[in-house]
């Protein structure tokens, strides 16, 4: 059986929110770096890793664009921050982190003869985690920035934070904004 950086396994781990079932790949890897072999599809992105989306969207930041290794190298430390915190095996914390921190409303704009009128709309599932995992990272990399606080711990705070559903984080915080205007334009 495969364990992720040789120590979390993946069979432990369940999907409890069945909106995101399918677009949250848990098939076990040991190390998660497929080379963009799903790069060229449209949708493909849903059949990666989760936790590669997680070390993608790490680089997304301007310091840290294509380094993948050492984006690896904080997520397995923000892993072992996770695991000795709370007891859990860490893919379960991400999983339940991307599930609350996903907005499930947002607000399009529709023009109607030349005004703009918002409209809530549902968000598809790719979209969540998408938006999730950015957000779950953005918080991070702003916890991290100028401060002695590794990226690694930031990132493990990050996850913890939003698993727990804590009002008091970044990723939350953006959600609840984000659905609080499409509640207000319903």
């Amino acid at each position: 059986m495969y364990k992720l950086f040789g120590k979390w396994d993946f069979s432990e781990v369940e999907i409890t929110d069945l909106g995101i079932k399918r677009y949250v790949n848990i098939d076990p890897v040991i190390i998660p770096h497929t080379n963009g072999k799903h790069a060229r599809q449209q949708f493909n992105k849903s059949d990666l890793c989760i936790v590669e989306r997680l070390v993608n969207s790490m680089m997304r930041n301007d310091r840290n664009t294509g380094k993948k290794q050492l984006a690896m190298r904080v997520v397995d430390d923000a892993f072992d921050i996770i695991n000795q915190k709370t007891d859990q095996n860490p893919i379960q914390v991400l999983i339940s982190a991307i599930s609350y921190a996903g907005p499930r409303e947002e607000v399009v704009r529709l023009k109607y003869g030349g005004i703009s009128v918002p409209k809530a709309v549902d968000t598809a599932p790719q979209r969540r985690v998408d938006t999730a995992l950015r957000y779950i990272t953005m918080g991070a990399n702003q916890a991290s920035f100028k401060t002695k606080k590794s990226a690694a711990s930031c990132l493990a705070a990050e996850l913890i934070a939003a698993s727990n559903r804590d009002a008091k984080c970044f990723s939350i915080n953006k959600k609840d904004s984000k659905e609080r205007v499409a509640k207000a334009a319903r």
